[in-house]
Parts: structure tokens; C-alpha cells; sequence
């Protein structure tokens, strides 16, 4: 970890394509998460159509642009069939807003890898000039090309995609995990419980098969 602060500098330079990459991808994921709720809302008011209907002692607390899409909804006058519709419109509104903001967040922190990999592959070569004849007597020359190409190329996938992914991981993750509680704390506690169970679990299989597979590797 301690040789990944010597990026820190290139983060710094592109800050701010880092940071608006950031929330493209935030954004992303939040109408991503919205869409579960719409589905939710519309169940609810089906339910709430059915003769007989008994609404439940604590209603379902929805994100506040699904409840003015609502309203906007209802104060409309829409009914039945329509007010369905008008949600699924909504469902597919929501999945381009979250393409879009993909294709924005793939422009920014996968460009931002770009440029710190030109300037990487710039630096290794200013070295290069710097560095007397005998060190290339030393040094064969396909080991100092895969040093600017192969290990540059290596270094661009962590400051881009691993980025980007794990980005994207925690929003997705955080975001969930806030409107689940939001919407029933305790079945929220049920559904999370098994989860340090099931993490440790695939750590000690991984290891497992890793150690099996370097036993019975060939040398």
C-alpha cells in the first residue's frame, strides 16, 4: 500500500475530474435504487385498490423524488391503469438518467487514468534519457520496455477501473443499505446478519483452494 502513495500526486493533478467522476458516480447509483422503490410505491397502490384493503400500522417511507413523482401523480387526477403506466414511464426515465450518468462517470475517472498514465509513461522516459550508457549494458532492453508499457498499463488499471468499480461498490452498498433502514430497521438486521458469516466463510474457501491449487501446481 505504501508504494500506492506515490500516485497520490497524479490524484491531486486530476482532482478534479476525480471528484466529479466521484458523484457520476453516486449519481448513478441513486436513481438505480430509486427504481425498487417505484416498483414498491406501485405494488402499494394496487394493493391499495383491492376492496377490503387494511393499511398497515407503519406505511412505507419512500425518497423524496418518489414522493413528488407521486403527488405529481395524484394531484393529476391520474387512476388506475394510467397511474401504472405513468410509473413505468417513470422506471424507464430513471434507467436512462442512470445510463447516462455511467457513460459520464466512465468519461471521467477512466479519462483521469489516461492522463496519469501519460504522464507515468512521460516520467519513465525523461529517466531514461537521464540515465548513463552503463546502465543499459546492465539492462536488457525488453525488461526497460515492459517497464514503460506492461507495469504503466497495470498501474492505469487501478487508477481507473479499480477505482471506478470500487466506487461504485460502496455506493451501491451505502445507498442500499440507508433506504433499507429507512424503510424496516429490523428486517434490514435480519437480511444484513448472515453477512459476516457468509464473508468469512468465502475468505477460508478461497484460501483453501488457493493453497490446494499452489500444491498441486507444477514447477
Amino acid at each position: 500500500m505504501k508504494q500506492l502513495g506515490a500516485l497520490n500526486k497524479y490524484f491531486w493533478k486530476y482532482r478534479l475530474r476525480f471528484g466529479v467522476g466521484l458523484l457520476f458516480v453516486f449519481l448513478s447509483n441513486y436513481f438505480n435504487v430509486l427504481s425498487p422503490q417505484i416498483t414498491g410505491f406501485v405494488i402499494d397502490y394496487v394493493q391499495q385498490q383491492i376492496p377490503g384493503y387494511h393499511a398497515p400500522a407503519h406505511p412505507a417511507r419512500y425518497d423524496g423524488l418518489v414522493q413528488r413523482v407521486a403527488s405529481w401523480i395524484a394531484d393529476a387526477g391520474y387512476k388506475g391503469l394510467t397511474v401504472v403506466a405513468l410509473f413505468g414511464i417513470t422506471i424507464l426515465l430513471l434507467a436512462l438518467l442512470r445510463a447516462f450518468f455511467l457513460f459520464l462517470m466512465r468519461q471521467t475517472i477512466i479519462v483521469m487514468s489516461r492522463h496519469i498514465e501519460y504522464d507515468q509513461k512521460n516520467e519513465i522516459y525523461r529517466h531514461y534519457e537521464r540515465l548513463d550508457t552503463g546502465f543499459y549494458k546492465t539492462h536488457s532492453t525488453g525488461d526497460l520496455m515492459n517497464r514503460i508499457a506492461e507495469d504503466v498499463s497495470r498501474v492505469r488499471m487501478f487508477t481507473g477501473p479499480a477505482i471506478m468499480y470500487l466506487g461504485n461498490l460502496v455506493a451501491i452498498i451505502s445507498l442500499s443499505v440507508f433506504f433499507m433502514l429507512k424503510r424496516d430497521q429490523e428486517l434490514t438486521m435480519y437480511v444484513l446478519a448472515p453477512l459476516p458469516i457468509l464473508a468469512i466463510t468465502i475468505y477460508y474457501v478461497n484460501n483453501t483452494i488457493n493453497r490446494k491449487r499452489n500444491r498441486y501446481r507444477p514447477h
